[in-house]
């Protein structure tokens, strides 16, 4: 079954106000957005059924007047059985299968937020007299910091990916060198574009152009922008595309493909990367994942003297906000670059 096929079922047995909530505010966002906020608000509705309406027998039963009853006493009610609670699950052959869920505070918010918009549209659109969630506070997170690679470790890492002969025998070094053309476009597309990884796996190959030395992606929210490419990465695209032109597996219009032939998957992206950092050493946790050479990229121009502006918009932040958060992280490096050079001695 699809992913769109599995969110049209899984939408089919909830109100149909809230297939509409999906269906319009996340038209621009992808499968997984959609399926994540419709098994947040599944939970949700599944709390009040059985704390609140329980005269309410099925998911689908819940009405707009139903949401006009709902209490800010009941939000934070929801908000504390949140941090952990019981669900009941039916397998095919009829089994009950109960497992206890535990959220963070980022996962209660993620939650939080998906019940928030489906109140906002239903205020919005008069079908709702007041929007209750307006008065609920979200958890407070402390942000845990974040780095980009060092210039050390993006060089070790460029070299494993261009390099693996190096590094890997065997079985291993036969599974590098059928995907290494690949790889080396993927990945220096990744650090020198700051693309999102959703936007790198969803390019097709008429999405490149070599006459403009650009690629265009859809970003979050359905807006698409044309993205330049460095020398390097166009180089590095049109040696990939050459040999990908000569695959004869390809079973899909996309440019990435995996070696069956078909679209990559986020989760394949970052399975490469963690190999690749664990190779040459790289454990920390938030340096493997896909985002940090999104990270990576952002720092390196803050550090160039890329007014913040221009940053956001080769990023694709719509909230400039967003964006400073990455000068947050340049600004480590100067602060140490100024503490690693002050004499206590008053010399100056």
């Amino acid at each position: 079954m699809s992913k769109h096929a599995r969110l049209m079922n899984f939408l089919s047995n909830l109100p149909d106000f809230v297939f509409d909530y999906i269906e319009i505010s996340y038209s621009g966002e992808s499968i997984n957005t959609q399926i994540g906020y419709s098994i947040d608000i599944k939970t949700f509705l599944e709390y009040l059924k059985q704390f609140k309406f329980k005269d309410v027998e099925h998911l689908e039963d819940f009405t707009l007047a139903h949401m006009e009853q709902v209490t800010l006493r009941d939000l934070n009610a929801f908000t504390a059985y949140l941090k952990e609670y019981e669900t009941d699950t039916v397998t095919i052959d009829g089994r009950h299968v109960k497992r206890v869920r535990k959220n963070s505070a980022y996962g209660i918010n993620r939650k939080l937020s998906g019940i928030r918009g489906l109140f906002a549209y239903l205020y919005k659109n008069d079908l709702i007299s007041q929007n209750v969630t307006d008065k609920l506070d979200f958890k407070k997170i402390h942000q845990k910091m974040k780095r980009p690679l060092t210039t050390q470790e993006t060089i070790d890492l460029l070299d494993v990916i261009y390099n693996g002969e190096k590094y890997y025998e065997g079985r291993d070094l036969t599974e590098y060198n059928n995907r290494k053309l690949r790889d080396i476009a993927l990945f220096t597309a990744y650090l020198g574009t700051g693309c999102r990884v959703s936007e790198l796996i969803n390019l097709d190959v008429k999405d490149v152009s070599f006459d403009t030395s650009s690629f265009v992606v859809t970003r979050k929210g359905g807006d698409e922008q044309e993205i330049f490419m460095p020398v390097q990465v166009e180089n590095e695209l049109y040696n990939y595309m050459q040999e990908r032109a000569e695959n004869k597996n390809a079973k899909d219009d996309a440019l990435f493909l995996s070696r069956l032939g078909k679209r990559m998957t986020a989760q394949g992206v970052e399975k490469l990367l963690k190999k690749y950092c664990a190779t040459v050493g790289i454990y920390d946790s938030d340096k493997a994942r896909p985002h940090a050479l999104r990270r990576t990229f952002a720092c390196n121009l803050i550090a160039d003297g890329v007014d913040i502006k221009m940053v956001a918009e080769l990023m694709g932040h719509k909230n400039i906000e967003v964006t400073h958060r990455y000068y947050t992280q340049y600004a480590v490096e100067k602060r140490k670059e100024v503490m690693r050079g002050f004499d206590i001695k008053g010399k100056r």
